[in-house]
């Protein structure tokens, strides 16, 4: 059985997101747990609330037994990039683009 949870555009570029997605993918949940408690980032902190709610959902939703979870997936996608402009030297203008991202953690049970 598994349990899936999705965070639609946060304010953290994919690339940076990806770093402590690559850190918990294949672990167990309270070993994935424990890396995103210890990474100081603002990509473990977000990573964080999206694994606990896989967790809540495989609990509540499908009865399952949290210490025998893993995280079977866990992916980033790129969201939305909000368009900024910033003006530059001799009435240039720069953009700039702030990227959103989509977390998605799949997590499962051992069979």
């Amino acid at each position: 059985m598994e349990a899936k949870a999705i965070a639609k555009g946060l304010r953290i570029p994919p690339r940076k997101a990806r770093l402590i997605i690559d850190l918990i993918r294949g672990k167990d949940v309270n070993e994935a747990d424990k890396i995103c408690r210890n990474y100081n980032s603002e990509a473990a902190r977000l990573t964080l609330k999206v694994l606990t709610s896989a967790v809540a959902n495989a609990c509540n939703n499908l009865g399952l037994d949290k210490t025998k979870l893993y995280v079977k997936e866990a992916y980033v996608d790129e969201g939305q990039t909000l368009k900024r402009m910033k003006f530059g030297s001799r009435g240039h203008v720069d953009p700039i683009k702030k990227r959103t991202s989509h977390i998605t953690i799949v997590v499962s049970d051992r069979n």
